[in-house]
């Protein structure tokens, strides 16, 4: 793997903070939208697909402005998993965890992520992750396991099942964030998210168009809808793809460490949540596993994965 330049390098890394900062926003926002329990807003699935139309209308106005090329055959099938990552699977189990956790708690949850695209990443570049980062990987995921059974308010050893939906949803955007990276060497890093949310097209318009709203909505969760339609599911990724096909995914990777602190910093002031040490505390030593974890050595092996 060649060195970028010092001017890309430095580009990547400002354009990753970019994104990861679009990104923070994503879990108040989309707790803005669903609502509450005992005051429900938009549902999560239309949270989900509707945003995914909403970006995937804007991407198909921008891949024809820009004459994109239509993907080469070799790239269906990373596309195709990109997009179940980062347009299905990670957005549907955020919106659906979303009404019944605040975005404080969530953030401590998917504060393992770096982590797991790390791994995602280093399984596709057919590299071999060391002893040491397999242990910093084991400990981040039982800290965070730890925190949500800590929080789960149940009597016995059980999860709540919007812990086990970010999990899930922390799974499928390390699959997305893993092969968008990999088309972006090779596709423009704008194009892949905007094909990846195209062709999810056919799925995400007809449950959209089902679950749209018939009850009254308070504007506040329209307003929150457009910000994930719009930077969470569109510009966000523009940044990002960008960044790490310039910076180089393990360096520009490393701002994702932000990522939980910026959020839970947005949602006191959005939601008004509070933020106290013991979830503070989770957080640092999850971020501190991942930190540690992500400059542990890998290597390259020939075995096809």
């Amino acid at each position: 793997m060649t060195t970028p330049p010092p001017a890309d390098a430095a580009r990547g890394l400002w354009l990753g903070l970019i994104g990861v900062t679009l990104f923070a926003l994503t879990l108040p926002m989309t707790k803005l939208a669903v609502g509450t329990d005992d005051q429900p807003q938009l549902s999560g699935v239309f949270v989900a697909m509707g945003r995914a139309v909403v970006a995937a209308a804007l991407s198909a106005g921008f891949l024809w402005a820009t004459r994109a090329p239509r993907p080469r055959r070799e790239d269906g099938w990373p596309l195709a998993l990109t997009s179940a990552g980062v347009v299905l699977g990670f957005p549907l189990f955020t919106s659906l965890a979303m009404r019944h956790v605040e975005a404080v708690h969530a953030s401590v949850i998917v504060g393992v992520l770096p982590l797991a695209t790390a791994a995602a990443g280093a399984y596709l570049q057919r590299q071999r992750p060391s002893n040491g980062f397999w242990a910093c990987a084991a400990l981040g995921s039982a800290l965070v396991v730890g925190f949500a059974l800590l929080r789960s308010g149940s009597a016995g050893l059980a999860l709540h099942p919007a812990d086990l939906l970010l999990l899930a949803a922390m799974g499928c955007a390390a699959l997305g964030y893993a092969h968008g990276a990999r088309l972006s060497q090779r596709m423009r890093a704008e194009h892949v998210i905007c094909w990846a949310l195209v062709i999810a097209l056919p799925l995400t318009l007809p449950l959209a168009l089902w679950t749209f709203p018939t009850q009254a909505i308070v504007a506040s969760a329209w307003w929150a809808f457009v910000y994930v339609s719009v930077f969470s599911m569109w510009i966000g990724f523009f940044a990002w793809y960008r960044g790490l096909a310039l910076g180089g995914t393990v360096r520009v990777s490393q701002v994702q460490l932000v990522q939980p602190f910026l959020s839970m910093l947005f949602a006191v002031p959005l939601l008004g949540e509070t933020l106290d040490a013991v979830t503070l505390g989770f957080a640092v030593a999850v971020i501190s596993t991942v930190f540690i974890g992500k400059n542990m050595p890998v290597q390259r092996t020939d075995a096809t994965p």
